[in-house]
């Protein structure tokens, strides 16, 4: 991953997790809809499910033209390409931290959050590193296949820092999203939630002072700390919690500091990227606050529900079975825009699939677990 004052990347996208949790006194109900929860919630904000599944379908329509076409050389360019489909992205890590968040924000004992989360990444990533080292390695996709021992190093989401190479090029942005979670994680264990946008506003700062220093005088700081920090990516998680917590306060002065630390956020994104990304990150932000609100019926129709909700395991299978299969399709003459039909086809079914007999069994059958084992100590 190279270094970005913005986090951006050509290349790769990141799927942030959607779950649900009560409201609580004193804050508007925001309950939001996992379609891989057992038992659903009856009060459901389907919106920005189906937003993070448009996220998705963006990062994958991207990597199946535009960065298809870079890597492999196509013998012929596709009809319509999605260049900034990667940007798909930033609205995965906005939608992040309004989620995260709010689940931890409402959350009542540690363990519940962690068996949460393990039980809702870790099942589905590992069959989907199995499948996509089992496909890529039976179809051929050069350049991208690894070996054996690579494969087990990704197990944990974490081989970026030991320079292991990644089974799925989207995969380093699993590393990002786990850092996130341990960070506010630690908040919420250190009962200090609520200084979380001293905490936005501490690591804007040091951003804005990581990319002034290496510009204007050639100073370079630490890069193990602008990492684990993730301030590459944090200005857009800051987003995502702002618009969370202006939406779950009931009076009008709750507004003043989400609306600093956003306001915050979008200038670090214009002096260390540009206007372009400020004005892209305004407008996610506005999307993702009407999704988040209620006010996008038009999310909730149920093809859209459906993307949502097997969103997950088609950004973690799409982009080497995809690139494997269309240069397969495309050696024996097929058409490039055919080859990124099938391959599209192809991934939804695949992804439907692991949803139905992966992801919801694991994680019915942990929780489950879990539960049961909390049970008689509640009692």
């Amino acid at each position: 991953m190279g270094k970005s004052c913005g986090g951006k990347s050509i290349s790769q996208g990141s799927m942030p997790d959607i779950g649900d949790r009560p409201s609580d006194r004193g804050s508007k109900q925001i309950i939001l809809y996992d379609p891989n929860m057992a038992s659903p919630p009856s009060h459901r904000l389907l919106e920005v499910d189906a937003l993070r599944g448009l996220a998705a379908m963006a990062v994958v329509l991207f990597h199946y033209t535009t960065r298809f076409t870079e890597l492999f050389k196509a013998v012929e360019m596709p009809t319509v390409s999605f260049p900034l489909g990667y940007y798909g992205v930033n609205l995965f890590f906005i939608i992040s931290g309004f989620v995260i968040f709010m689940t931890l924000e409402k959350t009542i004992r540690p363990m519940d959050f962690v068996v949460s989360r393990f039980s809702r990444l870790f099942p589905a990533y590992w069959v989907a590193i199995f499948l996509t080292f089992s496909i890529c390695h039976l179809l051929g996709l050069p350049g991208k296949l690894v070996g054996l021992g690579t494969a087990f190093g990704n197990m944990l989401m974490i081989h970026g820092f030991f320079h292991v190479a990644h089974v799925d090029g989207v995969y380093w942005t699993l590393e990002v999203e786990l850092l996130f979670y341990c960070g506010v994680f630690l908040l919420y264990r250190l009962r200090r939630l609520n200084l979380i946008h001293h905490v936005l506003f501490g690591l804007l700062v040091l951003k804005l002072t990581y990319y002034l220093l290496e510009r204007q005088f050639g100073i370079n700081l630490p890069w193990i700390i602008f990492r684990l920090l993730i301030l590459g990516y944090i200005p857009w998680f800051a987003l995502g919690i702002s618009i969370y917590l202006a939406i779950s306060r009931q009076d009008s002065s709750g507004w003043m500091q989400p609306a600093q630390t956003a306001v915050m956020a979008l200038l670090t994104l214009w002096v260390c990227d540009s206007l372009f990304v400020f004005t892209l990150a305004l407008a996610l932000a506005t999307v993702v606050f009407l999704a988040a609100s209620g006010r996008v019926p038009m999310l909730k129709t149920p093809p859209l529900v459906w993307l949502g909700a097997i969103s997950y395991p088609l950004y973690l299978l799409h982009e080497n079975i995809g690139w494997a299969i269309q240069l397969q399709l495309q050696a024996i003459g097929i058409p490039i825009d055919l080859t990124i039909f099938i391959a599209l086809m192809a991934n939804l079914l695949l992804a439907n699939a692991l949803v139905r007999w992966v992801e919801k069994p694991a994680m019915l059958w942990i929780r489950t677990r879990y539960k049961n084992r909390t049970r008689p100590t509640e009692q």
